[in-house]
C-alpha cells in the first residue's frame, strides 16, 4: 500500500493510549490520521502533540468523535468497553458505508488478574455490527501494547496482527494498514463470530505481561 493508497483513519476514543499509539505509528508512516474524543479540543490537543513529535508529511487533525467518523474513510473504535455501544450508537450514520475496525476487548478486573466479560452478541465485534448495520466491522489490534506503540525507542514491534471479518476486501485493507506499523503482519484470522475468543485472549497477555513484567504480543508460525 503506497502513501497515495493509504485512507484516511479516524481513530475513534484516540486520545486513549491505544488509540494515540496506533495513530502515532501511522502518521509516522505516512497515513493521513483524524483523532476522535468525546471534546474536540482535547482531540486536537493530543493531535498537536503527536505533530510536535514526528512533524509528518500530512498532519495529524483533532476533531469530536462524531466529526472524526464522518471524515475517516476506515475509522478505529478505541474507546473503553464501558462506552462502545453508545460510541456507535451516537456514530452510527457517520459510519454508514465504512469499514470500522473494532480493537476493543470487554474484559473486567478484580484481585485474581483480567478476566474476559460475557458480551450478549458474543464479542464486542459482534455488538459493534449489530449496531452498525450499514458499515463493514473488522476486528484487529486486539493484542497490540499502547506501551509499545508510544514508545520512542521501540523501532518494530515484532507481533502479528489477527485480523477477522466477513468481507475480504475490507480485511484486506486491515492487514494493510497492520503491516504499516513497523515489525507487524497482518494475519487473517477467521470470521468475525471468532473474534471472541481472539478478545478474550487479551486477559491471558495481561496475565503474562504481569508475571513476566514484559509487553507481550502474538506471534502465528507458518511456512
Amino acid at each position: 500500500m503506497s502513501d497515495e493508497q493509504a485512507p484516511r483513519v479516524g481513530v475513534l476514543g484516540g486520545t486513549g493510549d491505544l488509540g494515540r499509539g496506533l495513530a502515532r505509528r501511522w502518521a509516522a508512516a505516512g497515513v493521513p490520521v483524524v483523532l476522535g474524543s468525546r471534546d474536540a479540543a482535547r482531540a486536537q490537543e493530543a493531535a498537536d502533540a503527536l505533530n510536535s513529535e514526528l512533524s509528518p508529511d500530512v498532519p495529524v487533525a483533532g476533531a469530536a468523535n462524531a466529526d472524526c467518523a464522518r471524515a475517516a474513510q476506515v475509522a478505529v473504535v478505541a474507546v473503553p468497553w464501558e462506552g462502545h455501544a453508545a460510541l456507535l450508537e451516537e456514530c452510527r450514520d457517520a459510519l454508514a458505508g465504512k469499514v470500522v475496525v473494532d480493537v476493543v476487548n470487554p474484559l473486567g478486573f478484580d484481585e485474581r488478574g483480567a478476566f474476559a466479560l460475557p458480551v450478549e452478541q458474543g464479542s464486542a465485534c459482534q455488538q459493534a455490527q449489530a449496531l452498525l448495520p450499514s458499515s463493514t466491522v473488522v476486528g484487529a489490534f486486539h493484542h497490540v501494547s499502547a506501551v509499545l506503540l508510544l514508545d520512542p525507542e521501540v523501532t518494530a514491534l515484532e507481533l502479528d496482527v489477527l485480523v477477522l471479518g466477513d468481507d475480504r476486501a475490507a480485511t484486506d485493507t486491515v492487514q494493510a494498514l497492520a503491516e504499516r506499523l513497523p515489525g507487524v503482519r497482518g494475519v487473517y484470522g477467521g470470521r468475525l463470530r471468532n473474534a471472541h475468543q481472539v478478545e478474550a485472549l487479551t486477559a491471558n497477555l495481561i496475565s503474562v505481561n504481569r508475571r513476566y513484567k514484559t509487553h507481550a504480543g502474538v506471534r502465528v508460525t507458518r511456512p
